[in-house]
């Protein structure tokens, strides 16, 4: 079993994002996913740098994969997505169909979490269509990606969202600029000062949502390292983390570990706890509300 970096969420200056890479080198994370899938307004890197990442990365021994935008909202966006799904150097992750229109029947490319992808017929399509791997979507639950997994087409890899804020909805607003009572249009780049998203609490000062530009995530953090080796029963061939600020490396090194049994699940689990920007969560994995922390033991907790 693999594992996987997903795209980097939040909007980080240049130089801090190319120390990143450099870094995740030296790791032994075997895909890097790389691109702006956010907010097309996010500018400090442009595709020529991404492609730069990624022959570095490629050179370190990684498989390298180039993700796209969820929500294309012009025709600038429209043509970026053309010259990622003709980049040349790396496969594509498509996260909308018009993604998938583009190189449906002409290129292989990863199905992303954001298709929505919940059934066999569905998944079968774009198998049909050129996908060579998949990403459940985040609140899947575990007995229902057994049916699919007991089901999916021959060849078609599968890859389950494991570490990390979860990416919950997208906008066309950007919920970070109207904190500042910004317009969209004029956002300051607002987000570039939150390396890990806006923490957003209740009225009873209790972490609710993380605001990040046009993106809502989970103010917890979902992690399944404890469930590594039922993944593996079930056939996941890829494992995906997603990027943070602050000890991205030891995160690796935990799951690494994890999937070598370096670590027993429970270990990798209280050496993970000091290394998430906030409390943990695993409800979806069991078909619980997704900010449940499902214990061990069998009984479920959200402290």
């Amino acid at each position: 079993m693999k594992l996987s970096l997903g795209p980097l969420q939040y909007y980080w200056p240049h130089a801090s994002v190319m120390r990143f890479y450099d870094a995740v080198a030296a790791t032994p994370v075997d895909i890097v996913y790389l691109g702006e899938t956010v907010c097309s307004r996010r500018h400090e890197l442009r595709l020529s740098d991404w492609l730069e990442i990624a022959a570095r990365l490629i050179d370190a021994g990684k498989e390298v994969v180039l993700s796209t935008q969820v929500l294309i909202e012009s025709g600038s966006d429209v043509g970026v997505l053309h010259k990622i799904a003709a980049n040349g150097l790396c496969a594509m992750e498509a996260n909308d169909m018009g993604a998938v229109h583009v190189v449906a029947g002409k290129q292989a490319f990863v199905a992303g979490p954001n298709l929505n992808l919940y059934n066999l017929p569905s998944l079968q399509w774009l198998a049909a269509l050129g996908a060579s791997r998949w990403v459940m979507p985040l609140e899947m639950k575990r007995d229902d990606l057994a049916v699919i997994q007991a089901g999916r087409p021959a060849g078609l890899q599968t890859e389950v969202f494991a570490y990390g804020r979860m990416p919950l909805a997208y906008s066309a607003r950007c919920f970070t600029a109207r904190n500042r009572n910004l317009p969209k249009d004029d956002c300051r780049f607002s987000c570039i000062d939150h390396p890990d998203g806006l923490l957003l609490k209740t009225r009873e000062k209790e972490d609710f949502l993380v605001l990040n530009g046009t993106q809502t995530q989970s103010a917890r953090v979902y992690n399944l390292v404890d469930t590594l080796d039922d993944m593996h029963a079930l056939g996941v061939d890829v494992v995906r983390l997603s990027p943070q600020s602050q000890h991205m490396g030891e995160v690796i090194d935990v799951f690494h570990a994890a999937r070598m049994h370096v670590l027993a699940p429970h270990e990798a689990l209280a050496q993970l706890q000091p290394l998430m920007p906030a409390a943990g969560c695993n409800g979806y994995w069991h078909g619980l509300p997704g900010l449940v922390q499902h214990t061990s033991a069998g009984e479920p907790a959200t402290a």
